[in-house]
C-alpha cells in the first residue's frame, strides 16, 4: 500500500485563484475537505502485514475502517455474530498485545433465568487474519443454542475506505468449510474449525448448533486468508525479531509497561524487504501509514540501537538499494513533508540521505559487525558526497528546490552527518574526515550569528532563514533537533551549533510554558501566529521530538527541563494505555484532565514506539564504543523517575543490563566478557 496514500487522499488540496478581474462565477468551486474515518477509538491490531481494526463493540459491522486487512486490502469487513437470534451485549473490549484484543459480551438464554445473563461470548481476535469465539454457559441446565456468523467484504484498499471510496459487497460462494468471495482484484476466504452445520452463501451466513451442559464451552474459530493461503508468519514474532527483549523497572511502576509496549509495537510494525527478505524495517505506523517512509525508519531505528543492531542493518541495506544514481547521485529519495503554517513542505529525502551515514556511525558503535559497516560504506559515503555537493562553496545546506528557506533542523542534521561520518571514515581508513570536520567547524562558527534571533527574553534559534537572510523567528520543536549532536568515539558527543550561552536559553525556552505542555513538547508555542493545539506541526505533540530534547536537554546538562518533558510524557503514555500515538494535541495539562487525542494520528507508529525506548534509556546515558571495547555511562543526575533498571540490552550482540539508583548513580549489572566501563 502506497504509505502515505491513505491520509493523504484525505486531505484537502489547494484551491486555484483565479485571474485577477475574472467573476466570481467563473472561479473553480473549492475541494470538499474529507475526514478521515475516526481511528483515536479504534482497537488496531497489528502485525503486518496484517491489520485488524475494530470498535469497543467487538462485532465487524462493515461501516468505517473495521476489518481484518492483509497488504492494505480489507480482506472481511464484516464478521457480526448472534446467538440464540440476538447480538450479545458487549461488556468489555481490551488490548492484550499489539497484535491482538478480546471482546467479551453476555445475552440471557434461559426463559426463565431471571435478568442475569447466563451466557459469556468471548472473541479474541488476532492480526494474523484468526478470530476465535468462545461460548461458556453459567446456565444451571444444558442449553441448545444456534449461532450464526454473517461475514462479507468489500476487498477495498484501505485508502479507498478511508477516503469513503469502499466499493460494495462482493457476493459469496461456499468453499472449503467457509465462504471465499472474488474479484479482478483477487480473492479472499474465511475458513471455519469446526466447519459449520449450514452455509448460506447468498446471506453470507455460517450456522452452527451447540449444546452446552451448566459450566461448559464450545468453540469456533476463523481463519481469514487471501486466496485461501496460509496466512504466513509476522516479521517481529519468534527468532525473526531483531529486538532483544528489553525490560524496565524500579520505582516508577510506568516503565515497565512503557518499555514492553513500544517493543510490542515495534514488532508488530516490522516489514520485510519484498525483493531480500532477511532485510526488515518499520513501516510508518497504522492504520493510515503502513509503508517505508525513509527518513522515519532510520530515525526510529537509530533511537532502538540500544536493543540491537539487526534493525539498523535492515534498514540500512533496505534504503542502500533506492539511492540514486546520475544528476542527484547519493541522494535517498522520500516525499514532502507539510511543516506547518510558517514554512513550505521540507523533503524527508534531505533528512534521510543524512541520517544514513549517521546511522551506520552510530551502529558501529553499537556493535554493528565490521563486515556489515564496510558493506554499506559506499553508501554512506556517497551520502556525505551529496552533502558536499549540495552545500557547494555556501556554508549552509539549501531546501530541496533552488529559492527555498534555510531550515534550521536541516542545518542540524547535516552537522551531526559531518561529524560522524567523518569519525566513521576515519576508522575506516576512507578519505574525507578532515574536510567534513572543517565545513563542520564552519557551520558552527556561521549558524551562531546568522541563525540567532534577539528579542528581549534573551533570544532564540530562528525556525529558517528566507533566501533574503529574513530570519523566520517562530519558536518550535524543530529546534530540539539542535541538542541532537550524536554519538562519537570513546563515548563522547559531538559538538552542538549553538554555543553554551545559546544552548541555555533553548533549553529554558523548550522548558517553559510556552512549549511544555506539561504532556510533552509542543511543535509549535502556544504564543506564536497560527497556533493550533491540534495542528501536527502547529502546537501538537509529537512523541518523538519530545524524546529527543528530552535525551537532548540531558546530555547538555539541563535535567530539570528533561524531567519535566519526562513525566509529562509518561503521564500521556499512561492514560495512551502505554501505546504512544504519533502526536496528540497540545493542550495545557490541567489537574484531572487528559491529552486529547489526534484523530488523524497513528498508533502504533514507529517513531513514538522508538521513542519510548530513547525516553528511558537517556535516563542510563549509555555511550557505547564496541570497537574499543568500552561502553560509558552519563547518568541524570537527579533520578527524575527514581531508581531503574534496564536489562536486555544489547551492545556488541551481547546482553546489556545498567541500573541507575536513587542518587543518579549508575551500575553495570550484565555486559559482554571485556567490555570495559569507560570514564
Amino acid at each position: 500500500m502506497n504509505p502515505r496514500a491513505a491520509r493523504d487522499s484525505a486531505r484537502p488540496s489547494s484551491a486555484a485563484a483565479g485571474g485577477s478581474g475574472a467573476p466570481q462565477a467563473s472561479l473553480p468551486a473549492p475541494p470538499r475537505a474529507v475526514d478521515l474515518p475516526p481511528a483515536h477509538t479504534a482497537l488496531i491490531c497489528v502485525a503486518l502485514p496484517g491489520l485488524v481494526i475494530s470498535t469497543d463493540q467487538g462485532q465487524l459491522t462493515g461501516r468505517g475502517l473495521e476489518g481484518f486487512y492483509r497488504a492494505g486490502r480489507r480482506m472481511l469487513s464484516r464478521c457480526q455474530v448472534r446467538v440464540a437470534g440476538r447480538e450479545p451485549l458487549a461488556v468489555q473490549a481490551r488490548m492484550l498485545a499489539a497484535d491482538r484484543a478480546r471482546f467479551v459480551g453476555t445475552l440471557r438464554a434461559s426463559a426463565d433465568g431471571g435478568p442475569d445473563p447466563d451466557v459469556v461470548v468471548e472473541r479474541t481476535r488476532h492480526a494474523d487474519g484468526t478470530e476465535r469465539i468462545t461460548l461458556r454457559s453459567a446456565a444451571t441446565r444444558t442449553l441448545r443454542l444456534p449461532v450464526e456468523v454473517a461475514l462479507g467484504t468489500d476487498f477495498a484498499e484501505l485508502s479507498s475506505v478511508a477516503a469513503g471510496r469502499a466499493g460494495p459487497e462482493l457476493p459469496a460462494s461456499v468453499h472449503d468449510s467457509g465462504l471465499r468471495w472474488s474479484c479482478a482484484a483477487g480473492h479472499s476466504a474465511v475458513t471455519a474449525d469446526p466447519p459449520p452445520t449450514d452455509a448460506l452463501a447468498s446471506a453470507g451466513l455460517l450456522r452452527w448448533e451447540f449444546e452446552l451442559p451448566p459450566g461448559g464451552t464450545r468453540s469456533v474459530e476463523l481463519r481469514v486468508r487471501p486466496d485461501g493461503a496460509g496466512a504466513g508468519r509476522a516479521v517481529g514474532r519468534g527468532a525473526t525479531s531483531p529486538f532483544a527483549e528489553a525490560r524496565a523497572a524500579g520505582d516508577d511502576s510506568r516503565v515497565q509497561a512503557l518499555l514492553h509496549s513500544c517493543v510490542e509495537d515495534l514488532r508488530a510494525l516490522l516489514v520485510r524487504d519484498p525483493g531480500h527478505p532477511s532485510d526488515t524495517h518499520l513501516a510508518a505506523g497504522a492504520p493510515w501509514r503502513c509503508g517505508l517512509a525513509p527518513a522515519e525508519a532510520l530515525a526510529a531505528a537509530r533511537m532502538t540501537l540500544p536493543l540491537g543492531t539487526r534493525l539498523a542493518a535492515g534498514t540500512l541495506r533496505t534504503l542502500a538499494r533506492t539511492q540514486l544514481a546520475g544528476p542527484r547521485s547519493g541522494l535517498i529519495p522520500g516525499p514532502r513533508r507539510d511543516a506547518g503554517p510558517h514554512l513550505p513542505p521540507g523533503c524527508t529525502a534531505t533528512e534521510a540521505t543524512l541520517l544514513f551515514p549517521a546511522l551506520l556511525a552510530e551502529a558501529r558503535r553499537w556493535g554493528l559487525a565490521a563486515q556489515e559497516v564496510e558493506e554499506l560504506l559506499p553508501t554512506a559515503e556517497r551520502c556525505l558526497e551529496w552533502l558536499r555537493t549540495a552545500v557547494g562553496d555556501s556554508t549552509y545546506l539549501p531546501d530541496s528546490y533552488p529559492g527555498g528557506p534555510l531550515r534550521c533542523e536541516t542545518q542540524a542534521h547535516a552537522h551531526r552527518a559531518a561529524l560522524l561520518g567523518a569519525d566513521l571514515l576515519d576508522a575506516h581508513g576512507r578519505p574525507g574526515g578532515a574536510g567534513l570536520r572543517q565545513w563542520a567547524q564552519a557551520l558552527r562558527t556561521a549558524f551562531r550569528e546568522d541563525f540567532w534571533f534577539e528579542d528581549r527574553g534573551g533570544g532564540r534559534p530562528a525556525a529558517a532563514r528566507a533566501p533574503d537572510g529574513r530570519l523566520v523567528p517562530h519558536l518550535g520543536a524543530s529546534t530540539a533537533h539542535l541538542l541532537d549532536t550524536g554519538l562519537l568515539g570513546a563515548g563522547a558527543t559531538a559538538p552542538g551549533l549553538l554555543d553554551k550561552v545559546q544552548t541555555e536559553q533553548l533549553a529554558r525556552l523548550l522548558g517553559g510554558p510556552a512549549m511544555d505542555s506539561g504532556w510533552g513538547l509542543r511543535s509549535l508555542g502556544v504564543k506564536e501566529a497560527a497556533y493550533n493545539p491540534f495542528g501536527h506541526r502547529a502546537g501538537a505533540v509529537r512523541v518523538q521530538e519530545s524524546a529527543v530534547a528530552v535525551a537532548g536537554l540531558a546530555a547538555a546538562g539541563y535535567e530539570k527541563e528533561a524531567s519535566s518533558l519526562l513525566h509529562g510524557v509518561l503521564a500521556a503514555a499512561e492514560t495512551f494505555g502505554h501505546r504512544l500515538p504519533e502526536m496528540y494535541a497540545g493542550e495545557q495539562r490541567a489537574q484531572g484532565s487528559a491529552p486529547l487525542p489526534h484523530p488523524a494520528a497513528c498508533r502504533p507508529a514507529a517513531t513514538a514506539a522508538a521513542a519510548g525506548v530513547l525516553l528511558l534509556t537517556s535516563l542510563a546515558g549509555i555511550r557505547p564504543d564496541a570497537p574499543a571495547g568500552t561502553v560509558t555511562l552519563r547518568p541524570v543526575r537527579s533520578a527524575p523517575l527514581g531508581e531503574i533498571g534496564l536489562t536486555g540490552l544489547r551492545i556488541g550482540g551481547a546482553p546489556f543490563s545498567v541500573r541507575v539508583s536513587r542518587l543518579g548513580l549508575a551500575m553495570v549489572e550484565e555486559a559482554a566478557e571485556g567490555l570495559q566501563l569507560g570514564v
